[in-house]
C-alpha cells in the first residue's frame, strides 16, 4: 500500500458515547478520534451501480440502507486534527460539544473534495478554521483544478468544481499537497497518521490510517456508501465514483487487508457510531459496528 507518513503526539482502546448520536469517542493508545456526525440518512438503489434485484432483496428489503455523514477529529496532546469537514452543518455544534473551538483545529486533511466533505471549510466565504493548515492530496488538487476535467462534466455539474476551488482559493497560503506514498510530515512526535491511496472514488482520494502504542484505527473516507451491499458485494459501486472501476479495485484491497490485519475502520458514510471491524464472509465481508 501506498502510504503517507505524518507523526503524531497523541488512552488503551475504548470508546464512549458522547452526545444524541452526533458525536463517539474511540481511543487507540494516546489518540482519541471522535466521530463528527452530520445526521444518519437512507440511501436507495439509484445510487447503486451493479446492485441487483436478488441482492436488494437479501440485503436492502425495505429498499433503503443506512447511510450516514461524517468528519472525524482527531484529538492529541498538542493537537487537533480534523480529518474532512463534512457539508458544516453541524460540525461546529459537534465540535463545540467536546469543546474545540474552530480556532482551536491545528490541521485539516482532506480525503477528498466532494461537497459533503469541504462544505464546513468556509463561512461567508472565508476560511472556517482560522488556525489551521490544510494538507491535500497532489492529485485531488489538480483534478478540480483542471478546466480540462471540468469541461468533460454537464454544465449542472461544474458547481463542484466551484466549490472546490473556493475552498482552495481560500486556504492557499496555507496549504500543503503531498502524495500519499513517502512523503513525512511532522504534527507530534509519538503516534502516526498515514495517508493511503484509496484512488477511484475520485482521482486523488486518500484514506488514513491512525496509529498509536501498537493500536490502530483506518479512517477510509467513501472507501463505502452502501454498507449493507458493499460489504457483502465489493463490486457494487456508486453513480457518485468518479472512476467506478478503480473505486471498486481499491475498494477490494483495501478490505482483505484490513481484515488480515483486523485492524478496525472508520468510515465517512457508515451509519452512526461510524466505526467497527470488518470479517471475512463467505466471498465478502461482514461489518460488526463498536458497541
Amino acid at each position: 500500500m501506498k502510504t503517507l507518513f505524518f507523526s503524531l503526539s497523541i488512552l488503551a482502546m475504548s470508546f464512549n458515547v458522547l452526545a444524541q448520536k452526533n458525536t463517539f469517542s474511540y481511543k487507540i493508545g494516546e489518540i482519541e478520534v471522535v466521530l463528527l456526525s452530520e445526521g444518519q440518512q437512507g440511501g436507495n438503489k439509484s445510487i447503486l451501480i451493479g446492485a441487483t434485484d436478488k441482492m436488494m432483496a437479501e440485503y436492502a428489503p425495505s429498499g433503503t440502507f443506512p447511510n450516514a455523514v461524517n468528519a472525524f477529529l482527531v484529538k492529541t496532546p498538542k493537537q487537533n486534527v480534523l480529518i474532512d469537514a463534512g457539508f458544516g452543518r453541524e460540525l461546529f455544534n459537534n465540535l463545540e460539544s467536546v469543546g474545540v473551538s474552530a480556532e482551536q483545529i491545528d490541521v485539516v486533511l482532506l480525503t477528498h473534495m466532494h461537497g459533503d466533505h469541504i462544505g464546513g471549510l468556509l463561512r461567508n466565504g472565508e476560511k472556517a478554521f482560522p488556525n489551521a493548515k490544510l494538507r491535500l492530496s497532489d492529485m485531488e488538487h489538480d483534478y478540480w483544478m483542471s478546466d480540462e476535467e471540468m469541461n468533460k462534466v454537464s454544465e449542472g455539474s461544474r458547481g463542484s468544481f466551484q466549490s472546490a476551488r473556493a475552498v482552495i482559493e481560500a486556504y492557499k497560503e496555507v496549504m500543503q499537497l503531498f502524495t500519499p506514498v513517502s512523503i513525512e510530515l511532522e504534527i507530534g512526535s509519538a503516534s502516526m497518521l498515514k495517508g493511503i491511496a484509496a484512488y477511484g472514488h475520485t482521482p486523488g482520494h486518500t484514506a488514513f490510517m491512525v496509529e498509536s502504542k501498537g493500536q490502530k484505527l483506518f479512517i477510509w473516507g467513501d472507501l463505502t456508501h452502501a454498507m449493507a451491499l458493499q460489504m457483502p458485494h465489493p463490486s457494487v459501486a456508486v453513480t457518485y465514483d468518479i472512476d467506478p472501476e478503480q473505486a471498486v479495485t481499491s475498494r477490494k484491497e483495501i478490505l482483505k487487508y484490513i481484515s488480515e490485519k483486523n485492524i478496525p475502520v472508520a468510515g465517512m458514510h457508515i451509519a452512526y457510531p461510524g466505526i467497527g471491524t470488518i470479517e471475512s464472509a463467505g466471498e465478502g465481508y461482514k461489518f460488526i459496528p463498536v458497541e
